[in-house]
């Protein structure tokens, strides 16, 4: 087979199925290290539990996912989140170390759920998110759900 024509498919594939209105991901898989991500798992622990006593359980999943690809090689330990809804913009936070206060991450949550489409200024993000922020990407929809010809 000509090597030219190939797809990119990702290895293993995966996708996260949401069970709740929003979601959390983190990244638990260290794309430089080969293996999982010990400190990613620590803040998927301590976010689940932090969600939960904030009583947002019932808005927001709380989910690991395979490599993010948002962290810097051989940096040692700060991971990447990051928050999706559908019709919502999609956050996505680097440099997150499991050891400080999460404060700011049920903060944000609190503020993506209030938004009808996740959008907001940096400025508006709790002050170590608006530093540490990757991406923040429009929320995907097709015109044709809104009655007008995909081109």
């Amino acid at each position: 087979m000509d090597d030219s024509k190939r797809r990119p498919v990702a290895t293993p594939s995966y996708s996260v199925a949401q069970s709740a209105p929003h979601q959390i991901l983190v990244c638990k898989a260290c794309k430089h290290q080969g293996e999982t991500c010990e400190p990613g798992h620590a803040l998927l622990r301590k976010l689940r539990a932090a969600i939960a006593a904030a009583g947002l359980a019932d808005r927001f999943e709380v989910a690991g996912t395979a490599c993010l690809a948002g962290c810097v090689p051989d940096h040692g330990g700060p991971c990447v989140i990051g928050w999706r809804a559908d019709a919502k913009a999609t956050w996505l936070f680097g440099d997150i170390d499991p050891a400080q206060p999460i404060d700011d991450l049920i903060e944000f949550s609190r503020l993506y759920a209030a938004l009808d489409d996740g959008w907001m200024s940096g400025r508006d993000c709790p002050p170590r998110l608006c530093d540490n922020t990757l991406a923040r990407i429009p929320a995907a929809r097709a015109l044709a759900q809104q009655g007008e010809a995909v081109r």
